[in-house]
């Protein structure tokens, strides 16, 4: 069974099973979670939502992805600028998908 499901604004295809990575949520490890707005389920496409449909998942690991470097500068003005950023992500399994 698949589902399109949409988690803090972006969207994502899941099969039962899979792991995704997702923007960091309020949830710790080893915690189920279902997620709502879901956009499809096996023909079944919803405006928006499909009607009754869910997926329940449940939480692998929280963590930060790799380091990634913001370099600024302005020519002839000495102006130079390095920052670093790690987005945290949360690793989640999809068990089941209500439809």
């Amino acid at each position: 069974m698949k589902a399109i499901i949409e988690v803090g604004g972006h969207q994502y295809a899941v099969s039962e099973g899979e792991k995704i990575y997702v923007d960091l949520l309020d949830a710790e490890k080893d915690q189920k979670v279902t997620f709502d707005k879901v956009l499809f389920v096996d023909g079944k496409v919803g405006a928006p939502y499909v009607d009754g449909a869910s997926v329940e998942a449940v939480v692998v690991k929280n963590g930060k992805g790799k380091k990634i470097k913001v370099f600024k500068y302005n020519p002839k003005k000495k102006y130079r600028k390095t920052q670093g950023h790690r987005q945290p992500y949360t690793c989640v399994e999809v068990k089941k998908i209500n439809g």
